[in-house]
């Protein structure tokens, strides 16, 4: 039940921002074991004027070309899960488009759960692969 929104730069083309968000889901089920239909993704197109980075930072060189991947999910998964979860982006990113790793930032945040979330008709549902 991950909810992701893409910040991107609106000038790159509509098949890399598919391609982005197909890596992103492709992970998800691959490091996350979700649902292959559990497919929540907001892609928000900037303005370079709207992005704002450092050249550098951490040793890690950023362009223009810079993707921030913010990433809400539910609790439960162990740092290496994680860990694995954005090597496998990065990698399925980079592999379906010109963005390179060092310009993909993502961040996870984490809410504690089923009662957090409504996927319609104002109510909160109870999903099968939740433990």
């Amino acid at each position: 039940m991950p909810f992701v929104r893409i910040s991107l730069p609106k000038r790159l083309p509509q098949e890399t921002k598919d391609r982005i968000s197909v890596a992103i889901h492709t992970a998800l089920i691959r490091e996350f074991a979700i649902p292959e239909d559990d497919y929540f993704h907001v892609i928000e197109e900037l303005e370079p004027t709207q992005i704002k980075y450092p050249k550098s930072y951490l040793g890690i060189e950023h362009s223009d070309a810079i993707v921030y991947i913010q990433i809400i999910a539910g609790q439960g998964r162990t740092a290496l899960q994680k860990k694995n979860l954005y090597a496998t982006i990065a990698e399925l990113i980079t592999a379906a488009t010109v963005i390179t790793k060092n310009n993909i930032i993502i961040v996870l945040l984490e809410n504690n759960g089923r009662e957090n979330w409504s996927f319609g008709n104002g109510e909160i549902q109870e999903p099968k692969h939740l433990k």
